[in-house]
C-alpha cells in the first residue's frame, strides 16, 4: 500500500490530518512490516490465511515500512511487525509485534466484526 492509496481507500491524512475518519466499506487491517524483518516473516503467512478466510467481511493491507517512509512516520511506527486493526466505527487499534493466529483472530471478532 502506498500513501496515494491509503489517502483513497483509508483516510484522507492530506485534506483531514487531526481527525480519524475510516473512509473503507469494511473493516481493515494494516500490517507494518519489511522484507528483511524475521517477526514479520512469521506474521505474513497469518494474515494470508486471515485475508483468505475472512476475505467478504475485511481489507488486509500491507506497507512496507522501507519504501512507505511518510506513511509509517505518519503512524509512528517504530518496531515492526505493527499491526492496525481498523474498526468500521471508532478508532483503530494498533498491535506491535509479532501475533499469533489465535490472537488476531480474537482481535478480529471482537473489535472488527462484532
Amino acid at each position: 500500500m502506498t500513501l496515494e492509496m491509503f489517502n483513497e481507500r483509508v483516510m484522507d491524512m492530506k485534506n483531514n490530518p487531526k481527525k480519524w475518519a475510516y473512509k473503507g466499506a469494511r473493516p481493515a487491517i494494516i500490517d507494518f512490516y519489511a522484507t528483511w524483518c524475521g517477526p514479520c516473516k512469521i506474521t505474513a503467512p497469518i494474515l494470508d490465511s486471515l485475508a483468505f478466510e475472512y476475505k467478504e467481511k475485511l481489507e488486509v493491507y500491507k506497507v512496507d515500512v522501507d519504501k512507505q517512509r511518510e506513511l509509517a512516520a505518519m503512524f509512528g511506527i517504530e518496531s515492526i511487525p505493527s499491526l492496525l486493526f481498523i474498526p468500521m466505527k471508532g478508532q483503530p487499534l494498533m498491535q506491535v509485534g509479532a501475533m499469533g493466529r489465535a490472537d488476531m483472530e480474537k482481535i478480529i471478532k471482537e473489535k472488527l466484526l462484532d
